[in-house]
């Protein structure tokens, strides 16, 4: 296997160091490094991190290979420093049982940009009425331990309940998608006086904290582990911070589009912005924040959700939900926490790898860089500022809010168990 010595890189935002990475592993750390025959990597002015870890990704395939495949996803998460991604089980067929969860597990190792760690449906076909082979996933190839019918909400409280007592026999997880489906028919926007001037139906915050409230009350009840995918407003992060109090063990996570942008851009009527759960308003992404920087909410997941043009490019009423967010993540997280002061190059670590290895049992992933730890190594250069353009991702889809929007932060490399997978931007 082949060696590289990084040179010069800030771990962790602190003191340059060079770090050797052989036989997959960070196999010497320190100044000064030597090593004959290793290849160099520049890496002076670059931070170097742990490789990501995104618990929410949608990778489409199988059924929507015009919208991404495994390794068009998987591509895109490397560029964006990611080194394992969890693929979310709302794919045609479902991902609900064993073998349908390891096509998607053989398929990540196939394609050997990052690791695909399968999530398994709570549900049969997302259905919400029985529940799917949790155990006969847990125990097939792909290994599942996170379960989540995203897209959708298991919205049943008995099913719920048993799912949560289900899961404990294996340490897994259940990652709910917190949407009322009475309180939400054909909502399109986040409510509130801007809903009623644009003429859209209005998405209320209330029918994502009463599904919270609810699933943290029965996650303690049962002792079990709930995890509340992608938190919008003030009232989940407030509801999660009394929960985790009590002692509940219940995790949450907040995407990077809800830490930047707010609902005041469905006033373009542009479909890009049209996300599940929506837009919300300033007052709610400064109390997300807040609830990433003090460890309420425990990670930053991308909700990656990209569509063919034609889902997108029409009106707003009939255009799907979902935003693109693999590429953009790390810079986003910068824009939104470090260059605020909010969160350091540590937490950025712990928010956006550590912890969502964590809480998706992903074993050797999300260490700390030391010596031993796997070579999953991201070189980032946060010095630069430059606008998105959407034709230059990796990605099958466009649907980016971000496009012409100038961020800072560029991945330089991503190191795979000491194999690149991008060096200087590039796929390898």
């Amino acid at each position: 296997m082949s060696e590289h010595l990084i040179r010069g890189a800030s771990v962790l935002g602190g003191e340059p160091a060079d770090l050797l990475l052989r036989d997959g592993v960070i196999a010497e750390l320190g100044p000064g490094l030597s090593a004959a025959g290793a290849e160099i990597v520049d890496a002076d002015g670059l931070v170097a991190l742990p490789g990501l870890v995104d618990l929410h990704t949608h990778l489409r395939e199988p059924g929507r290979e015009d919208a991404e495949t495994v390794l068009t996803g998987t591509q895109a998460a490397a560029r964006g420093g990611f080194t394992t991604v969890h693929a979310m089980a709302n794919t045609e067929p479902v991902a609900d049982t064993a073998g349908g969860v390891e096509q998607v597990w053989r398929l990540g190792r196939e394609g050997g940009y990052c690791d695909v760690a399968a999530v398994g449906a709570v549900t049969v076909g997302l259905a919400g009425e029985r529940l799917a082979e949790l155990g006969a996933m847990a125990e097939s190839a792909a290994r599942v331990r996170v379960f989540s019918d995203d897209g959708k909400c298991v919205s049943d409280a008995v099913l719920m309940r048993r799912a949560l007592e289900y899961v404990k026999a294996f340490d897994g997880v259940v990652a709910q998608h917190a949407q009322e489906p009475r309180l939400t028919e054909g909502a399109q926007m986040n409510e509130g006086e801007l809903s009623g001037v644009l003429g859209l139906a209005g998405w209320p915050a209330v029918a994502e904290e009463a599904i919270v409230a609810r699933d943290c009350l029965l996650a303690a009840h049962v002792g079990s582990r709930l995890h509340v995918c992608h938190v919008s407003t003030k009232g989940s992060v407030d509801i999660v911070r009394w929960a985790k109090s009590r002692g509940c063990q219940v995790s949450a996570e907040v995407t990077p589009h809800h830490l930047l942008l707010t609902d005041e851009l469905a006033s373009t009527y542009d479909p890009v912005y049209k996300v599940n759960p929506p837009l919300r308003t300033r007052e709610d992404v400064e109390a997300l924040r807040a609830g990433l920087a003090d460890g309420t909410i425990d990670c930053v997941a991308t909700d990656h959700a990209p569509h063919p043009s034609e889902d997108k490019d029409c009106e707003w009423a009939n255009a799907a939900f979902g935003m693109m967010g693999l590429e953009t993540a790390l810079s986003v997280v910068q824009e939104a926490m470090v260059d605020t002061g909010l969160l350091d190059w540590p937490g950025v670590a712990d928010r956006m790898s550590g912890a969502p290895a964590r809480i998706g049992r992903i074993t050797g992933q999300g260490r700390s860089l030391e010596v031993g730890a796997p070579a999953n190594v991201v070189l980032y250069d946060p010095s630069v500022r430059r606008p998105v353009d959407p034709a230059d991702s990796a990605s099958l889809s466009r649907n980016t809010p971000y496009a012409e929007r100038e961020l800072p932060g560029h991945v330089v490399a991503t190191f795979l168990r000491g194999k690149p997978t991008v060096l200087d931007g590039k796929l390898q």
